[in-house]
């Protein structure tokens, strides 16, 4: 099949032949052009694997937003009015108020300090490891997954918090590091389980960065003028801005590798300025049979863009199979392969080819230029 293509495109197939007659000189370049597409593709597929085991690290940031009470809040935390305006401001968005407390927990013989939350509906904010959440919920703790790891806490356990015995309902499972409220040091109860009124914070849920941003804004307009009386926490922020500082480090990582298609292209266009002087007769004459200049300059690019093609591909399978290690070490999952971090293999590709291809520019122009006379004398 490849025959009758080679057949089919003669100035390849010649290309392919001038290639095969100097093996060692053309595996050389073709390692070199390997060489740079690996650096490229692999370090962007792990730049990209890394940020997503960050992200699972760190838990779902979303979009939501936290309203708090502002520094010049005489109160020092929200109260039901200030919920009912927020409501009004975001046209009715969903809220989830929550209390928070720190307390004394006992578990058996061991205890130590928690962070408590107050939720009348968890289900809004968690999601459930093992048990259930009771359909009316005013009794029983909800435990984050890493506090009933510690204390060996399961559904129907006891605990006490500040001297008072709850029965644990349900173990929450891991949010991350940076989710709302994070429960996995803590303990969620019923918010009749507080006896202050007033709520620590405000959870305004939304859709996107764009909406969250809208609400942000109607609720500074409607309660801060030259006071702060709330503070408007954007968590889609926080999130572009992660975002962004991994892609300027990938774009880094991926630039150091880009040097060393620098190196590859000059390889390139020394394997081509020494088969230009080798074959100045055949050249000659080529050029006394007919071939235009406008040929040998094809001849030659094609010589180039072969190699190119043949390194950057093997460089491609080659980051892949790396790439497979990467995610496994990462993620746990040696196929999660992302469309960014295939993309960083396909770039690999087209600049390998591309530098091959620029690399090979200048000998074969200076190739095309010789006289049939001149050449054909050595």
């Amino acid at each position: 099949m490849f025959d009758a293509l080679w057949r089919r495109f003669p100035i390849v197939l010649m290309a392919r032949r001038n290639l095969t007659r100097a093996r060692t000189r053309s595996a050389l370049a073709i390692a070199a052009i390997v060489i740079g597409v690996v650096a490229i593709a692999t370090l962007g597929i792990a730049g990209v694997a890394f940020k997503d085991a960050q992200f699972e690290t760190l838990g779902s940031i979303g979009s939501d937003l936290q309203v708090f009470a502002g520094e010049d809040n005489d109160e020092g935390y929200l109260t039901d009015a200030d919920i009912r305006e927020i409501e009004r401001a975001t046209s009715g968005a969903d809220l989830v108020p929550l209390k928070q407390r720190n307390a004394d927990l006992a578990v058996g013989r061991s205890d130590g300090g928690v962070t408590v939350y107050g939720v009348e509906n968890p289900r809004e904010l968690y999601t459930v490891r093992d048990g259930s959440i009771p359909g009316n919920w005013r009794r029983g703790a909800l435990v984050g997954a890493t506090l009933a790891d510690r204390y060996g806490l399961e559904p129907g356990n006891k605990l006490e918090l500040d001297g008072e015995t709850y029965r644990v309902a349900a173990v929450l499972e891991d949010e991350g590091q940076a989710a709302v409220a994070s429960p996995n040091e803590a303990v969620v109860l019923p918010a009749t389980a507080f006896e202050s009124e007033g709520y620590a914070q405000v959870v305004v849920r939304s859709d996107n960065v764009d909406q969250a941003n809208e609400s942000a804004m109607a609720i500074r307009d409607a309660f801060n003028g030259r006071e702060q009386q709330i503070s408007v926490f954007e968590r889609g922020e926080v999130s572009e801005q992660i975002d962004q500082a991994f892609a300027q480090v990938n774009l880094f990582l991926v630039g150091l590798g880009a040097i060393s298609l620098v190196v590859a292209g000059v390889s390139i266009a020394n394997v081509m300025l020494m088969s230009a002087i080798e074959r100045r007769e055949e050249i000659g004459v080529l050029r006394a049979v007919g071939y235009e200049r406008s040929d040998v300059l094809r001849i030659m690019l094609t010589e180039a863009t072969l190699l190119g093609v043949v390194g950057a591909f093997v460089g491609v399978l080659v980051s892949l199979g790396l790439g497979l290690v990467i995610n496994n070490a990462l993620l746990g999952d040696p196929l999660a392969f992302t469309t960014e971090g295939l993309r960083y293999a396909l770039l690999g590709f087209v600049f390998g080819v591309a530098a091959s291809a620029l690399g090979g520019l200048y000998p074969a122009w200076k190739a095309s230029r010789q006289r049939p006379v001149e050449a054909l004398r050595g």
